[in-house]
């Protein structure tokens, strides 16, 4: 595993299992796994609603606490000081643990300059050993870091071949955040795991597709959380330490990206509506 090191000191892996739609029964079952095959963050948030799975996967998979990187997010219905303030309380207790490893704002909306107050308070006194925000564009994240006594160390935003947010990258790197990626793999959108350029590079080094996006983005400093509910698959997702993609390679994958969302846009008047309307 490698590891980057937030402007804090705080050591994260740069790459994590996530736990975003792993459904019902599978959710404790898929933490064990990815943990005992190396995996040692884990991506969760309040509105995945699968925390206490977490938690209790945490609790029983027989490695120290302090050996794992645990993440979650407050979510928009939490916003503001005091409801972020007791929804992070109850997020330690969901996942089992004094303290999280990382705790994000999950969306830029609603009050979260008060939510972030409740952030800054929570890693002051030890219940977050580092914050950040979640899909928080450049002009947001520029504002939240001029304006807060302590800047965000992440910005978990959807990153892959086809959106790499390169710009964005750049913001990122001058302000001390660490650029993070939710849905390396696109959920699978636009034939990504048979794209030829992805296919063709990784029969090059004998590796798959998906293990070449995966590169890509770690040479590109990015921290990546790919998520899959099998076994075999999350062994091969934690296999791409052992390779490394040429400058050619590089270029080939950089020419696929198309710089917008396979997904929503947070400037799209119905995305915010719609995103919004989910705290109500």
């Amino acid at each position: 595993m490698e590891y980057v090191t937030l402007k804090n000191g705080v050591r994260m892996p740069q790459l994590g299992y996530g736990v975003y739609q792993v459904a019902g029964g599978d959710r404790a079952r898929c933490v064990k796994d990815a943990i005992s095959v190396g995996y040692r963050a884990i991506d969760t948030a309040q509105s995945y609603h699968n925390e206490d799975a977490v938690g209790e996967a945490v609790a029983a998979c027989g490695v120290p606490r302090s050996e794992l990187f645990l993440t979650t997010k407050i979510w928009i219905s939490n916003g503001g000081y005091e409801k972020a303030k007791a929804s992070i309380d109850q997020s330690l207790k969901n996942l089992r643990s004094d303290y999280v490893d990382l705790l994000l704002i999950h969306q830029p909306f609603n009050d979260y300059y008060g939510t972030w107050r409740a952030m800054e308070e929570a890693y002051r006194a030890g219940k977050a050993r580092a914050i950040g925000v979640s899909n928080f564009y450049p002009d947001r994240l520029i504002d939240l870091c001029r304006f807060v006594d302590v800047p965000p160390m992440v910005n978990q935003v959807e990153t892959h071949v086809f959106n790499q947010q390169r710009k964005a990258h750049e913001v990122m790197v001058k302000y001390g955040v660490q650029h993070e990626s939710w849905g390396p793999f696109a959920e699978g959108r636009k034939d990504f795991f048979t794209n030829p350029v992805l296919v063709e590079v990784g029969q090059k080094h004998g590796k798959s597709s998906a293990q070449t996006a995966l590169r890509y983005l770690l040479q590109r400093d990015v921290v990546v959380i790919p998520k899959s509910t099998h076994k075999e698959r999350m062994i091969q997702n934690l296999d791409v330490f052992d390779f490394a993609l040429d400058a050619q390679d590089m270029a080939a994958i950089e020419a696929l990206d198309e710089e917008q969302s396979l997904f929503f846009s947070h400037y799209d008047p119905a995305t915010v509506k719609m995103i919004t309307g989910l705290a109500r």
